[in-house]
């Protein structure tokens, strides 16, 4: 059989959705140079706290982080059938003065665990300003639109106008909720630590003579020459899988809330008053060649609605692991955690891209308001009849019977609503007819919307777009695929 890559299975996480920077995140190469980094730092540590370690050795470790033997790691585990020995093994075949202190003291965790950490971490360094981005132009795109007056729905059938700006803000609202709860846990995050076996840190304290100062210290300067303020406290032989059970929990909220806002435009899209980007070479359907389908939202919705159910991996997982560890979380959390983040991240890759080719059609929303403005005018003609002498109770009933008839027009006839003109040939109402353009202005009926939208863009989105404005990719995003 060939060994081409059209051979065998590959992720389209990893070929058509995800970046190049989160692929790497979770690549081997990452993982491997992580290790050899914490090998190398603790060894740093274990030195200037007193072992017997040497400069040439700390300098031979340091030189060789990166001079990794894939294929030879591959042959070592086949063997050992432990991962983390086999590339001791590799490392000190590379490290010849060095290799009889690779690992000391230690146990697999204290490198596998911590170095998982270091990854999460760093991926919610590459996904943060990936949703500020998102934050950014969404926020642009309902200032930019905070006075166009649009139906507004519940229960999918038209209410009370709003905004196209007021209604991107409930999608912002989501995110913003979203960058809160996910930046929460990436700054919660800590070292597991140089724990040992079982975390009770027993061979450390036979390295130091039983000095439990310098066990301390040395988890200490391990932790903070890997970058994190502060470890676990008390572990097992693991950090604490509820851990990874809120780190995927953060990211699946975050699909849902993405997911929420893709539906939106969906449905706006079927109504053609929004529009996603389109391609001028772009084919909808195989069949229909007229289509425009939201394919992009699409996509979002179907990887979101994945996300959202990795979730119950790292719950089952936190909720079974016997005693001081289990190896069953092994295998799961391969695939859980590194497909939540590249899940997380295809979606932001492609909201961005949908945000920066957003299409309004506001005759399109004009021509949808038309149709039931006359029945949401009504209160407002009551009450101009009311202030002109008219009788509240008679103007209803009036009101009400020429409601009904109109609507049986539209729904049994399949014409536009009349009730405008209805009113119009009724004497009844002839004290405000000079009144009714005011009073069927789409913009009288939108109260505070435009201004709810300027006050949130000011005090909750654009602190958010702050945090991040140096990171923020101000280039409009592609999507290869």
């Amino acid at each position: 059989m060939s060994n081409s890559v059209y051979d065998t299975y590959v992720s389209p996480l990893s070929t058509r959705y995800a970046s190049a920077e989160m692929k790497f995140n979770f690549s081997d190469r990452k993982k491997f140079t992580t290790w050899r980094s914490l090998w190398t730092l603790l060894a740093q540590a274990e030195q200037e706290l007193g072992l017997d370690i040497t400069d040439q050795q700390l300098k031979e470790l340091r030189d060789n982080v990166d001079n990794v033997n894939f294929a030879a790691a591959v042959e070592e585990e086949k063997l050992t059938r432990h991962d983390i020995m086999a590339h001791v093994h590799t490392y000190a075949a590379c490290c010849p003065t060095a290799g009889p202190i690779i690992h000391l003291g230690a146990t697999s965790c204290d490198i596998g665990d911590n170095a998982d950490l270091i990854v999460l971490r760093d991926a919610f360094d590459i996904l943060l300003p990936k949703l500020a981005g998102c934050v950014k132009t969404l926020g642009e795109f309902a200032d930019e639109h905070k006075h166009l007056a649009t139906l507004g729905f519940t229960h999918f059938q038209p209410a009370q106008l709003t905004t196209v700006g007021k209604r991107a803000c409930l999608w912002l609202q989501d995110l913003i909720l979203c960058e809160k709860n996910i930046s929460r846990v990436r700054a919660d995050l800590k070292f597991r630590g140089i724990k040992g076996t079982t975390g009770t840190q027993a061979s450390f304290l036979q390295l130091f003579n039983g000095d439990y100062e310098k066990v301390r210290e040395l988890d200490n300067r391990v932790t903070r020459l890997a970058g994190f303020p502060a470890s676990y406290s008390v572990t097992g032989q693991t950090y604490p899988r509820i851990v990874d059970a809120e780190v995927v929990s953060s990211l699946s909220i975050l699909g849902a809330a993405v997911h929420k806002m893709c539906t939106d435009l969906r449905l706006l899209a079927g109504m053609n008053e929004i529009g996603e980007p389109f391609e001028p070479t772009q084919i909808g359907s195989s069949a229909m060649a007229y289509k425009q389908n939201p394919m992009r939202s699409e996509r979002v919705c179907s990887i979101a609605r994945y996300l959202m159910n990795l979730v119950n991996n790292p719950l089952s997982t936190a909720s079974v692991q016997w005693l001081e560890r289990t190896l069953d979380d092994s295998a799961n959390r391969r695939l859980c955690l590194s497909e939540a983040f590249l899940a997380a991240d295809s979606i932001m890759l492609t909201l961005q891209n949908i945000l920066e080719g957003l299409s309004v059609f506001p005759k399109v929303i004009s021509r949808n308001i038309e149709k039931v403005l006359p029945f949401m005018a009504t209160e407002n003609i009551i009450i101009a009849m009311v202030k002109v002498g008219g009788d509240r109770q008679v103007c209803h009933e009036k009101i009400r019977v020429l409601s009904l008839e109109a609507a049986s027009t539209v729904r049994l006839e399949g014409k536009d609503n009349d009730l405008l003109d209805r009113i119009v040939k009724d004497p009844y109402f002839a004290p405000i007819l000079d009144q009714l353009p005011h009073l069927l202005d789409p913009s009288t009926f939108i109260g505070c919307a435009p201004d709810q939208v300027k006050y949130f863009l000011k005090e909750e989105v654009q602190p958010v777009v702050n945090k991040y404005i140096s990171k923020i990719k101000s280039s409009a995003t592609k999507l290869d695929i």
